[in-house]
């Protein structure tokens, strides 16, 4: 199973290669977001954009990594429309590395997007306020939220008929998540009903774990701790995998 999912998940790494707009996701849209909020909006929320920057540069890197997360539902449902899988069933590998091998070769893309997001924040002025450690953590802390939110994906890419709705149905589940959170504005600027919804979403736990391990600790929101944050992370990616992994896996070899 694991040698069949490596050697698949090359596969898709190739593909990325082979096609580079696949990459434009991972590449030009977090620098358009950044420069979006923090130059455009930047003034008007913080009176400066500097300072908004490093408030702002941990909800976009989070905001991004959902976004690019959705793109394994829509191949996987393109590649089973195709016939693809067929082919896969076919050859003598473990029936689920197919699954699997797209899912390890889109951590790759994962770790583009945060890469990309941190490399343009420091040319544009970000500084970091932790060591190089806390860093790394943030890093690999994103790479495991996104490979939690790649099976939300992949169940509803092998659930529904076609990669459009596939993409519908995420951006639908995604934006009420991202924006309805902390990402571009303090939760305690927003109306108090609002802040209810804030303060029980996931996101805004990932954003505030984001912001402690780049920002350091006074970064975080009035009365919460980072080990708090950390461990409200890790329980939502827990969470995440005991739902949508068994669902995912299901839906996959009840398709093929």
């Amino acid at each position: 199973m694991f040698a069949d999912s490596l050697v698949l998940a090359g596969r898709t790494v190739r593909r990325m290669t082979r096609n580079p707009e696949q990459f434009i996701d991972v590449t030009l849209q977090p620098i358009i977001m950044t420069v979006l909020f923090v130059f455009i909006f930047g003034g008007a929320i913080a009176h400066s954009t500097t300072e908004y920057l490093t408030f702002a540069l941990p909800g976009i890197i989070v905001q991004t990594v959902m976004f690019t997360s959705l793109t394994i539902g829509v191949n996987l449902n393109n590649d089973i429309s195709k016939g693809v899988f067929d082919r896969f069933r076919s050859l003598p590998i473990a029936r689920s590395a197919p699954l699997f091998g797209a899912v390890l070769g889109d951590i790759v893309r994962h770790s583009i997007a945060v890469a990309v997001t941190l490399i343009f924040g420091v040319i544009i002025g970000y500084r970091f306020g932790t060591p190089w450690c806390d860093v790394l953590l943030a890093f690999v802390l994103m790479v495991v939220f996104a490979v939690s939110l790649c099976w939300v994906s992949v169940f509803i890419g092998t659930m529904v008929r076609s990669s459009g709705a596939v993409q519908g149905i995420s951006f639908l589940i995604t934006f009420p998540l991202t924006f309805g959170s902390s990402t571009f504005v303090p939760a305690n600027t927003l109306p108090t009903w609002l802040q209810g919804w804030v303060a029980i979403n996931p996101v805004t736990h990932v954003i505030e774990s984001m912001r402690g391990l780049l920002n350091g600790p006074s970064a975080l929101a009035h009365g919460e701790t980072l080990g708090l944050e950390l461990l409200w992370v890790l329980i939502s990616c827990v969470v995440l995998w005991a739902v949508f992994f068994p669902l995912a896996t299901w839906a996959y070899r009840r398709k093929i």
